[in-house]
């Protein structure tokens, strides 16, 4: 997204104030369309539409000379209220919020952007990637790169190399003795000259005129430029290593997550949805949805089926390894996998889970993202939703190591979504992650 400052130079402002005036335009813009996209519709999040932002977060600073040009005193006469050092408080301004308020409460309007899909997007997105996006293998329909391969005889006009072209012009001149301009010219002076002498050389005269209709014939049949000498720059085109990964998209639909929940867990894979599918060509997304059974399906049913049932997690851990033993081996694949449920597992189900993460899931993975969605427990003394803390949760709490590639988050509102959902993918310093 490119803002752009129509406004006229002020006095005093140098091109760096403007230009952090522009930067903080766009930072409440993006701002905007984080918040914007809490409110909207599953179906509407990747969608533009106009964002909003106060008017005082793009006001611009600035120095004000004394209304008499410093410190005064005055002596007001007829004065029945105050005494001597008194403070007198500020008059009373309008009630409107804008920066120009008046007597009867107006002011001025908020800033208006009206942001194209694309626009939306790219801040929507902005900052974001998949983590130890590592490994590179040449496959299928590989992403092609055009580098320089050396010189060859024939090609379109656009690539020739004018500068290979004529080296080997001047280099096939000078090995059939071409007469060159200056040689030609310097006969043909001396021969006017011999000419308008008074004892004429008639010998040297006709010599240099045989010499000069040589030269000049040589000239003909030996061109400046010959077809043997052009060059064109020759372009090779390669497979260049692309990075594959595969995203597990696992969701629990069963009879304990109820409509707010599989909203949450809906949201949050639509935004993984949308973000894998902008920024990334080489993604395939397995979605898989588990009651006390798993199975993968399409994305219209992972997201409007009505299935319902019990809750065994493990069920789709098994599902995700053997699909990614079929068809993503880990030698050449970028293996993640997002999972969202309420935390409700079958109790006895739960060893088993933590098993198959710890020894067949993790260590396949560059990452895996668990999120648990919920309404919360509702804390009398503070008078606040408290997060839930599940048998699940516990139970991946114990697994969590800062060597694993694994994350926990909790989400009780949509509108924290987003700032989840970035704190999972957000893009992180390879230096920091490294030390």
């Amino acid at each position: 997204m490119h803002i752009i400052d129509r406004r006229l130079d002020p006095g005093g402002k140098s091109l760096a104030n403007r230009q952090r005036f522009i930067r903080r335009a766009k930072a409440l813009v993006k701002q905007a369309v984080r918040e914007t996209s809490g409110a909207r519709k599953i179906r509407e999040i990747d969608g533009g539409g106009a964002v909003t932002i106060p008017a005082d977060g793009v006001s611009e600073p600035s120095f004000h000379a004394g209304r008499n040009g410093g410190m005064r005193d005055y002596v007001l006469p007829g004065n029945k209220k105050f005494v001597s050092g008194d403070r007198i408080d500020r008059p009373k301004q309008g009630s409107g919020s804008g920066s120009e308020g008046s007597a009867d409460g107006e002011g001025e309007d908020s800033f208006r952007f009206v942001l194209s899909r694309d626009e939306f997007l790219d801040l929507f997105l902005e900052d974001l990637e998949l983590p130890n996006l590592a490994k590179r293998k040449v496959m299928g329909e590989a992403a092609e790169k055009r580098q320089p391969a050396g010189f060859r005889t024939s090609g379109p006009p656009s690539s020739l190399s004018v500068g290979r072209t004529m080296r080997r012009s001047l280099s096939r001149r000078i090995a059939l003795k071409r007469p060159n301009r200056q040689a030609l010219e310097a006969m043909h002076e001396e021969l006017a000259a011999l000419e308008e002498e008074a004892g004429k050389d008639k010998a040297r005269i006709n010599e240099l005129k045989a010499e000069i209709e040589r030269q000049e014939r040589r000239s003909r049949v030996v061109p400046f430029i010959d077809p043997v000498d052009l060059r064109y720059r020759r372009i090779e085109v390669t497979p260049e290593p692309i990075a594959k990964a595969a995203m597990f998209c696992l969701m629990d639909v069963s009879a304990s997550m109820d409509e707010h929940m599989k909203d949450l867990a809906k949201r949050f894979f639509s935004l993984l949805y949308l973000f894998l599918t902008r920024r990334y060509r080489q993604v395939e997304i397995v979605f898989i949805r588990h009651t006390h059974e798993a199975k993968e399906v399409d994305e219209e049913t992972f997201f409007h089926s009505r299935e319902s049932g019990g809750t065994v997690i493990s069920s789709a851990l098994i599902e995700m390894a053997r699909i990614a033993k079929e068809r993503f081996p880990a030698d050449q694949w970028n293996i993640y996998a997002a999972q969202a449920s309420d935390g409700d597992n079958l109790s006895s189900d739960n060893a088993r889970t933590v098993a198959l993460l710890r020894e067949t899931i993790l260590p396949m993975s560059q990452y895996y993202a668990y999120l648990q969605v919920g309404r919360g427990d509702y804390d009398r003394d503070d008078g606040v939703f408290a997060r839930q803390e599940t048998t699940l949760w516990r139970a991946y709490r114990e697994l969590v190591r800062p060597e694993l590639p694994m994350a926990m988050r909790k989400v009780n509102d949509r509108r924290d979504i987003y700032p989840v959902f970035r704190e999972l993918f957000e893009k992180r310093d390879e230096m920091a992650e490294a030390n």
